[in-house]
């Protein structure tokens, strides 16, 4: 769906032509380097006598590749935007950079692709700049597991999580888990068990010796009263701790909205 629609874009803006695009110079014995704010997803090049790959996830980089030097339109498409430019060929050897503009761009309305992540990202950070609370803890060897803040925005939410080790021993994060469980599990029942993966976490660390706090951000999710979302923090080494902390159905219910 997202193919097609990019093509419906990529048409009208070629129909559309007479609209002056930015002219970018591409040297015909250097490299043309595209930095993007968000990950790129779509590439267009008019000209095949042009190559290009998608060096980084955000970073685009051109290229003649044969002695057929004549201008051509690139489209360049994030997650929330599309961007065109007109390259023109000019005699060098230097490669060249160009940062993407927002002026440069229109903005894409997708259903489905939700905020993209330097949103997701910014957002993240500003809340774990404020303030925190204390909704829900539990501890297990040595570690206490804290969860100090829900926020929405959007289909997302974001939850704030810190541990504090009282022992001497660093703990080495193997990874999280979240997973949606029965509240009460009794030999009779099938554990049915729902798996989420996060759409971001805001740091990677790898250990902490006395205290850790991180940002994750989740699809929204709904469930019945009868399960709760588990967070399960594992350690490396075979006899690695585990720290499970369990969020109800009503606390995400009563999450705050992000502040401005």
């Amino acid at each position: 769906m997202k193919y097609i629609i990019f093509l419906f874009l990529l048409i009208f803006t070629r129909v559309n032509a007479q609209d002056k695009l930015p002219e970018v110079h591409l040297p015909v014995k250097g490299d043309l380097h595209f930095i993007s704010p968000e990950p790129i997803q779509y590439v267009d090049i008019s000209n095949k006598s042009i190559e290009g790959n998608i060096a980084l996830p955000n970073v685009l980089r051109l290229r003649f590749k044969d002695s057929c030097f004549s201008d051509a339109i690139v489209t360049i498409a994030g997650e929330k935007f599309i961007a065109q430019y007109h390259l023109w060929p000019v005699e060098s050897t230097e490669s060249e950079t160009v940062e993407i503009q927002p002026i440069d761009t229109r903005p894409l309305d997708i259903s489905g692709i939700g905020l993209s992540h330097s949103q997701l990202k910014k957002l993240a950070y500003n809340i774990f700049c404020g303030s925190s609370k204390k909704l829900g803890r539990t501890k297990a060897f040595g570690i206490k597991a804290q969860l100090n803040h829900i926020y929405t925005a959007g289909d997302y939410i974001f939850l704030d999580l810190s541990y504090r080790n009282k022992t001497n021993l660093k703990y080495d994060i193997d990874e999280f888990n979240f997973k949606i469980d029965d509240k009460k599990v009794t030999k009779a029942t099938n554990v049915q068990s729902v798996e989420l993966k996060p759409e971001l976490a805001l740091f990677d660390v790898p250990s902490f010796s006395k205290y850790y706090r991180n940002i994750f951000v989740l699809k929204k999710m709904s469930f019945p009263g009868n399960k709760v979302l588990n967070i399960e923090l594992n350690e490396k080494q075979l006899s690695g701790r585990v720290i499970t902390l369990s969020i109800s159905y009503k606390d995400l219910l009563q999450a705050d909205t992000i502040p401005n």
